[in-house]
């Protein structure tokens, strides 16, 4: 359901997470999941990833003046101030962050819930809908009347189950925003390298997987193909194509893929928000799922 100023609730239970969950508003909607903006810092300007600034305008900002935006957690005040209208209301509230690996986040989130014995930080131990894959089993299983602390322990015993990767296009933005060497970025530039981005899934840190060579059009099928083709343990409700703006013939070259190696129910396709974009520069794309 939708209350009055625009919540969303079901059961009695909030479910809400950070705007790096890259969750689009339909997929929001259709799981009563609420979003709390993480902040955006480009220039003299202050935004709110998600509202009132785009991945295109952060991409002009660096084309046109050469400028990266630093991003920064929520901080314990917002949280409080988040959180204290629901739990006062009588609400459960149980909150995605986050991985504790790359952002204050959820250890500002776990400060505030202090005041709030309802309100249950989880910290995801990843990034983008990676995070989301979480967030929607969490869904499920309010939709299904289970009661807050259980749906807290269930999904953060499937954490390790979570495989979130990335193909970068460039190492552009990441040495722009002095997360590699000029070294590193001009040889994979020179020689047409793709890296694959890793999360782990217990940390929610970034490792270099595989490094692809050649022109997106092959690397990204063959990518999809390494990550699915011959998996026995998938888990095949949902699968994510998340990517930081990219041409949908490369999106239907994933997908198509996918099906090939999997009989997942449901893809998705969302774009990632201006956190994530802002550190892996367009055409990037990952293939994000679970297994059991």
């Amino acid at each position: 359901m939708i209350s009055a100023n625009g919540v969303y609730a079901l059961n009695k239970i909030i479910l809400s997470a950070d705007s790096t969950c890259d969750l689009d508003a339909t997929l929001r909607m259709r799981y009563h999941v609420n979003e709390y903006p993480l902040h955006v810092l480009l220039g003299k300007g202050e935004y709110q990833d998600g509202v009132n600034i785009t991945a295109d305008e952060i991409y002009d900002a660096y084309r046109r003046y050469h400028i990266l935006p630093t991003t920064a957690a929520v901080n314990v005040g917002e949280y409080v101030t988040y959180f204290k209208n629901w739990a006062e209301a009588g609400y459960s509230v149980i909150h995605f962050n986050l991985g504790s690996g790359l952002s204050s986040s959820y250890q500002n989130c776990c400060i505030a819930a202090k005041a709030y014995p309802s309100v249950y930080p989880v910290d995801s131990c990843n990034l983008s809908t990676g995070i989301g894959l979480l967030v929607l089993e969490a869904a499920d299983r309010i939709a299904a009347g289970m009661e807050a602390e259980q749906i807290v322990r269930e999904v953060c015993a499937l954490r390790a189950h979570v495989h979130a990767s990335f193909i970068l296009d460039t190492l552009e933005f990441l040495h722009a925003g002095g997360r590699c060497s000029a070294l590193a970025a001009l040889g994979a530039n020179f020689l047409n390298i793709k890296p694959c981005i890793e999360v782990d899934n217990t940390s929610g840190k970034m490792n270099v997987g595989k490094k692809y060579r050649g022109p997106l059009e092959r690397v990204l099928p063959q990518y999809a193909a390494d990550k699915l083709a011959g998996r026995g343990d998938l888990k095949n409700g949902r699968v994510f194509i998340t990517h930081s703006g990219i041409a949908q013939e490369k999106i239907d070259l994933v997908k198509n893929t996918i099906r090939r190696c999997a009989d997942f129910r449901e893809i998705y396709v969302t774009r990632a928000g201006s956190t994530i974009s802002s550190h892996c520069g367009p055409n990037t794309l990952g293939v994000l799922f679970m297994t059991k």
